[in-house]
């Protein structure tokens, strides 16, 4: 109602049409204050008796407007809503009902993140305690192992030891990759062993089962059963993952049977052959003597035979005899066609495309062509030459088996690097040409196996599974 009265009051302020309406005030009979409108009549123009109430109707109107004014004034100072003074129900601004509902939805907004960074807050809570307990636990399992591998008198891995396995290094490519290994200078590498202490009885159980006497020393035969894994002496250096260690079956003076060869092949420019008087002293860590080959060789497939060192030079196809009383390359020969530097690996990977292998009957060569299709084929060599004098392909894929030997003219595969338990898979006879499945158990202690050679004098598998140097009895069928 209060806009209708100013604007009333404001027609008649500014000249309007004053004469449409009007307003009275006066006292009715019972002495009460009313207001009343006047129309102007359509049909009399004027009316004389009234003119004379007009002064004071509009000093009525302004002192009511001066009122009303005072009235709107004190209403916004108590809070009221609106430029004009407008009342709670009247209509609101499109621009603060907008504004409004921005501030109500950002509002809304910050509650949902709240909860969620609780939510997020609680779940690290629990993570850390989760995390806390199985540190707890781990230490507790470390304490442990080392009380029990170093009782007290004794000195765990040394200082040197444990900067080698933190140096950096790079692996050969293959499944897991190792970092980069630089090669030694021309001194003796130090490096850390353990030995596994094996029941007598055990021993002599074995022996009895896989190891012929002397009387039938030189008989061959087919491959029926394969023992436990004996460790020998661990590598604690990054660059002793993947190797090779061997014996020479055949050895010519001044090395002999005792004598043990060791090769750490993780690096770009693995050149360090380490030569030990015995398996203790390689068990202990501590070479007689470090060979620097005048190239570097490539990958696990490396022989000691006949007092020569039998292996594959890096990125070739080629096989070199490294002599070990000269310390030269005495023969080197291109095998035809072989695959090479990650073209027909074993199934572990590690650039294994070129494999050699000694037995009863000699050297070996193992490896796959182009022309075979990935299937492996079979090489006899010439020690001293190392003229190829017979060749057999067989039908088994080289990528499909981790590793491989030969036994008396056989040719065994493993079924996997990495399975516990694992399985002498396939047999191929050189001598008749026919292949045929197996299924003798094969464990992989340490889940990784990079090397696996025979040694006919020993009647024993050498392998090295992730930085261990172990070995395997076998037994043989009578010839």
């Amino acid at each position: 109602m209060l806009g209708v009265w100013l604007l009333l009051w404001g027609s008649l302020a500014l000249g309007g049409r004053a004469d449409t309406a009007f307003l009275r005030r006066a006292h009715d009979s019972s002495g009460h204050c009313t207001y009343s409108f006047t129309v102007a009549s359509p049909v009399e123009a004027a009316c004389p008796e009234a003119a004379s109430g007009v002064p004071e109707l509009r000093a009525e109107l302004a002192a009511l407007a001066a009122r009303l004014s005072r009235l709107e004034s004190r209403e916004r100072g108590a809070g009221g809503s609106g430029p004009r003074g407008a009342e709670p129900g009247g209509a609101r601004d499109p621009q603060q009902v907008a504004a409004a509902s921005r501030l109500e939805a950002a509002y809304g907004e910050l509650l949902r993140a709240k909860s969620r960074l609780e939510e997020e807050k609680g779940r690290l809570e629990r993570e850390k305690e989760e995390l806390g307990r199985r540190l707890e636990s781990s230490a507790q399992e470390i304490t442990r192992l080392r009380a029990a591998r170093c009782p007290p008198g004794r000195e765990g891995p040394g200082r040197d030891t444990l900067r080698g396995l933190a140096e950096p290094a790079h692996a050969v490519p293959g499944p897991a990759a190792a970092p980069r290994w630089e090669p030694q200078p021309l001194s003796y590498q130090e490096l850390q062993s353990e030995r596994s202490e094996v029941p007598v009885s055990r021993l002599l159980e074995e022996a009895a089962l896989g190891r012929p006497g002397k009387e039938d020393s030189a008989g061959c035969g087919q491959l029926l059963w394969v023992g436990e894994p004996v460790v020998f002496g661990r590598a604690d250096s990054i660059a002793g993952k993947y190797g090779v260690w061997m014996k020479d079956p055949e050895p010519v003076p001044p090395f002999t049977r005792d004598n043990t060869w060791r090769v750490d092949t993780v690096g770009t420019e693995v050149r360090q052959l380490f030569q030990y008087e015995e398996a203790e002293q390689l068990a202990r860590g501590y070479p007689a003597k470090v060979h620097i080959l005048p190239r570097p060789l490539e990958s696990t497939g490396a022989v000691i035979y006949r007092g020569g060192l039998f292996f594959q030079p890096r990125q070739s196809r080629s096989v070199a005899r490294y002599d070990l009383r000269g310390e030269s390359i005495t023969a080197e020969r291109e095998i035809p066609g072989a695959g090479y530097h990650g073209q027909y690996p074993y199934s572990w990977g590690g650039y294994t495309d070129i494999d050699l292998a000694v037995d009863e009957t000699g050297l070996w060569v193992i490896y796959s062509t182009e022309k075979a299709r990935g299937a492996i084929v079979l090489s006899k060599l010439d020690p001293e030459t190392l003229e190829i004098r017979r060749t057999w392909e067989t039908n088994i894929r080289k990528r499909g088996v981790a590793n491989s030997f030969l036994i008396c003219g056989t040719l065994y595969t493993v079924s996997s690097y990495s399975a516990p338990n694992a399985t002498i898979n396939f047999a191929y006879d050189t001598a008749t040409g026919t292949s045929r499945a197996l299924s003798i158990p094969f464990e992989n202690r340490f889940r990784y196996l990079s090397m696996l050679d025979y040694n006919p004098a020993e009647r024993q598998l050498f392998a090295w599974d992730s930085f261990n140097m172990v070995t395997y009895p076998v037994r043989l069928s009578r010839p």
